[in-house]
């Protein structure tokens, strides 16, 4: 089957789902992929003005696999994703009325990631950057960043500490994290939960979200399901703490349904799990 997708496609549609109110950057292919992309994310509401259509270059693809346990490997091609500059970034900054939030995965060009955090932070906006695919980045880049939010792979490539004792080793990678610009770092673990960390003095503080326990079907929209739903949380002016723990129900549900796109879930339905979870 194919779906919409890719990191940034997903995240503005699960956090258009919830709520949010989103304009996508972003290029495509003059192809069919492209044309679909485009379809899919007017249908969810998602403004997409400042998404440009490259004439020389193929729309971004992915393949996935999910296994038996619903885990799943993916390989990518960018195509017109890394066609995205700087300078598209800063006209629609200069078009845009109001930016409240900045999420951004690392599916583009990092110079472009790095002059569309600076403008977000210009604007007054927060910034969530979603290292996925990991790469190793700047500080230039990361004292920009509010909230940073990797994996559990993710943390232990941008810091050498493998995470096995999820608890002990995913603080050590927190706080080294931490120490190089961002404000606050979420590690998320899967079935783990995941864990919080915020600049404090005198020290950072800890704080761990629990996962929901479901049937997973299917992972592959997990991360971007708490990534869009975070950031809507965020933007509502819920605390890291409170944001974490209704993006990880949004994750639940997405993991119990197949696909990317269509698995992430609507603001009622995140609502009523989080009713029946808490009642029960």
């Amino acid at each position: 089957a194919t779906y919409p997708g890719g990191k940034g496609s997903n995240q503005a549609v699960a956090a258009a789902r919830l709520g949010g109110e989103v304009t996508m950057i972003g290029r495509v292919g003059a192809d069919a992929f492209g044309d679909q992309l485009l379809a899919a994310a007017r249908a969810e509401g998602i403004d997409t003005q400042f998404v440009g259509i490259d004439p020389d270059t193929a729309t971004g693809v992915a393949l996935i696999q999910v296994d038996a346990h619903g885990q799943n490997s993916i390989a990518v091609a960018s195509g017109a994703n890394f066609a995205l500059t700087a300078a598209d970034v800063a006209d629609a900054f200069a078009r845009l009325d109001r930016v409240d939030m900045l999420v951004m995965p690392l599916e583009t060009p990092l110079e472009t990631i790095v002059i569309a955090a600076e403008l977000a932070r210009k604007a007054g906006a927060r910034v969530v950057l979603n290292p996925a695919p990991a790469q190793h980045l700047s500080p230039e880049l990361l004292t920009t960043v509010d909230v940073l939010v990797p994996n559990e792979h993710e943390a232990a490539f941008m810091t050498g500490i493998e995470i096995q004792s999820r608890r002990q080793d995913a603080r050590r990678a927190a706080e080294q994290l931490l120490r190089s610009g961002p404000d606050s770092v979420i590690i998320t673990m899967g079935s783990e939960g995941a864990l919080i960390a915020e600049l404090a003095e005198p020290a950072p503080i800890f704080t761990q979200a629990a996962a929901f326990s479901v049937d997973a079907i299917d992972t592959t929209a997990a991360g971007d399901a708490f990534v869009g739903a975070l950031a809507v949380m965020l933007g509502e002016g819920q605390s890291l703490t409170e944001a974490a723990r209704f993006a990880s129900a949004a994750a639940a549900i997405a993991v119990t349904r197949a696909g990317a796109q269509p698995s992430l879930p609507t603001r009622g339905e995140v609502e009523a799990f989080l009713r029946l979870r808490t009642s029960a």
